[in-house]
């Protein structure tokens, strides 16, 4: 434990596209610059708003928002369907920037990454991370277009960083050190600190932690027993102060996709048409990340009676003796489940867990049937990696590519 705050020379850098998939359509379209644009995954206006940019947030407009009541408070609004072939895109090409100053990289989501120069070249270093950071928002302007735009965050730790990169958006870059540490945080309210939403802030409110510099002058010992109550206290008590607790990687521990219904009044055949296209994507997301499953679960949230808007849940799981991996096997052991389910369906959902490295060479009284299993289905993976996702699928999903399609990843990069 230091109860100091961390002196060290900054040498993290975190990296955030400002409004990044409505930024990236204004780019990719004249027209839509400076017009406020919303993002949203169907052409509906009762679709939820992902992400909207800056001139409709000024307007008013908030992520999670419905199309519909955002143009109530911004007419001009512009709703676009969003294309994540163009986000990935530009995911790929600021990893690459990224990559040309530090062997240790990493992205946080489609639009944050963080850069950890103690692995750099030292004449890198010696440059000064600011002047970095004014490169790379340079860079992105030549090597991607005239419209993007990024805040840098630059600390001793990831969570100082990130702090830093939202202090001044849009373009922001600020530093964070144990010299103006206190400083940037008495400027802060609890919920400004990622990691801190209002659960958190009740938790820390109820023994009399109003603001973020009484968090941080509090022992470790207290968020210990007082406030979380396991090791998440010294943990925030460390990183507060400049201190890395955040440098891990974590497991996978389920795979899996949600789907709400683009039509209540499907059929139980056309649900499951949709359910079986849902397979198709945990399949290929599973695969990617070199895993196989024993667990499957399938679940639905339901409409009440005619009049009744109370909603129930359901879900049915199964586990299987051996692995599964091929999409065939999950769409088969989600429909056995799927029977069951109840009327009314609002939405599908399927998830795989019990989640194990795939060993191909495991032997088994069936290993011809799996060698086959597994050659036609990475056939089938590589084309679709090739030349777009579900361009070789099953029959009974003809119909609902439009309709089913794959939400933007925010918070995972693994299958990016």
């Amino acid at each position: 434990m230091n109860s100091l705050y961390n002196s060290t020379q900054p040498l993290i850098m975190h990296i955030d596209l400002n409004s990044c998939f409505a930024t990236v359509e204004q780019q990719a379209r004249v027209r839509l610059r400076g017009r406020p644009v919303a993002v949203v995954n169907r052409r509906t206006d009762q679709t939820m708003i992902v992400t909207a940019s800056y001139e409709a947030k000024a307007a008013g407009v908030k992520l999670g928002m419905k199309l519909r009541d955002a143009k109530i408070l911004c007419p001009d609004l512009v709703g676009v369907e969003s294309d994540p072939p163009k986000y990935r895109y530009v995911y790929h090409k600021l990893l690459d920037i990224m990559n040309d100053y530090s062997a240790k990289v990493t992205m946080k989501s489609i639009d944050e990454g963080v850069i950890d120069f103690s692995e750099a070249p030292k004449a890198i270093v010696e440059r000064g991370l600011e002047s970095i950071g004014m490169e790379i928002k340079q860079r992105l302007l030549t090597e991607i277009g005239c419209w993007m735009r990024c805040n840098v965050g630059i600390a001793p730790n990831r969570f100082l960083a990130k702090t830093a990169a939202g202090l001044h958006k849009p373009d922001g870059l600020d530093i964070i050190t144990a010299d103006n540490l206190r400083e940037v945080l008495g400027t802060l309210k609890l919920t400004d600190l990622t990691g801190i939403a209002d659960r958190n802030a009740h938790r820390l409110e109820s023994v009399g932690i109003y603001t973020p510099l009484q968090f941080l002058d509090t022992p470790a010992d207290v968020l210990h027993g007082s406030v979380f109550k396991s090791i998440n206290g010294e943990q925030w008590h460390q990183r507060l102060r400049g201190w890395e607790v955040d440098d891990v990687e974590t497991m996978v521990k389920r795979v899996g996709r949600q789907y709400v219904l683009d039509r209540f009044d499907l059929t139980f055949d056309e649900i499951l048409d949709r359910l079986h296209h849902l397979c198709e994507s945990v399949g290929w997301r599973m695969r990617k990340q070199g895993l196989s499953a024993r667990g499957i679960y399938v679940g639905t949230r339901t409409f009440g009676m005619e009049g009744d808007r109370r909603r129930s849940y359901w879900h049915a799981t199964h586990v299987a003796v051996s692995p599964f991996f091929t999409d065939e096997t999950i769409y088969s052991l989600a429909r056995q489940l799927f029977i069951n389910a109840p009327p009314n369906i609002r939405d599908i959902n399927v998830h795989c867990y019990l989640l194990q490295q795939d060993e191909p060479s495991q032997i088994s009284l069936f290993a011809d049937q799996i060698a086959r299993e597994r050659a036609v289905t990475n056939a089938i993976d590589e084309l679709n990696d090739r030349y777009g996702e579900h361009t070789v699928h099953a029959a009974s999903t003809l119909t609902t590519g439009p309709f089913v399609k794959t939400k933007v990843p925010f918070g995972s990069t693994r299958y990016l």
